[in-house]
């Protein structure tokens, strides 16, 4: 996965609670083996006038004008601000490759269900929980200002404002070094690559019969 270092992004606002995986990809795009193709189908139900079909050309499809994403304004957002509890409900990794692929990479809120926030980390989105003031205050600053911007420093953990304040956020050290050097769990397994082959022929050596490749 792609290494996340610094962005200084286009916000848009989710301004809901309790924001489910089959709100973020609806069930029915779940039955590609693929992990890319989702990002047309995000918030189906509420991008779109009509109902969605996996493998249906959303380009000429009747757009909500409500809804937040399909306005001018929000175009091009790589940061989304939301509610508590966003990605609740089923555990389904598509909800994160749907994000990711339209063009999200942070995702800021005070809280997220516990799977989607593993999903992402492993898929290279950034979740930041901050408390519910600071993210009242964003909501507010994003209404009042068209363009709004934040630049995210993974490393410094800091989000800046177009004022110029900085906001702090916690992560996991562990998380945090997977996201700046972009290394999924196959990636981190396989730096210890050397040890798992050494580990491979002494245990064929024991037990040769669990091995046959390495006869």
């Amino acid at each position: 996965m792609q290494p996340f270092t610094t962005i200084n992004g286009l916000v848009a606002p989710m301004d809901r609670p309790n924001v489910d995986t089959d709100a973020i990809i609806p069930k029915q795009f779940l039955k590609s083996i693929n992990r890319t193709g989702f990002g047309p189908n995000l918030f189906d139900a509420w991008r779109y006038a009509d109902v969605g079909e996996p493998e249906q050309d959303c380009s000429n499809r009747p757009l909500r004008k409500d809804f937040v994403l399909n306005q001018p304004r929000y175009q091009g957002a790589e940061i989304l601000i939301a509610r508590e509890n966003f990605g609740c409900g089923s555990s389904r990794e598509h909800a994160v490759w749907a994000l990711y692929e339209y063009g999200f990479r942070c995702v800021i809120a005070p809280g997220f269900g516990d799977i989607f926030f593993t999903n992402a980390g492993k898929n290279g989105l950034l979740t930041i929980a901050i408390d519910t003031q600071k993210v009242d205050q964003l909501f507010k600053e994003v209404a009042a200002t068209p363009g709004y911007h934040l630049k995210v420093d993974l490393r410094q953990q800091t989000m800046t404002t177009p004022s110029a304040e900085k906001i702090t956020f916690d992560i996991e050290p562990a998380l945090k070094e997977k996201l700046l050097n972009g290394l999924d769990d196959i990636d981190i397994t396989l730096k210890d690559s050397a040890a798992i082959r050494a580990y491979e022929h002494r245990r064929a050596k024991q037990a040769p019969w669990l091995f046959p490749d390495l006869h």
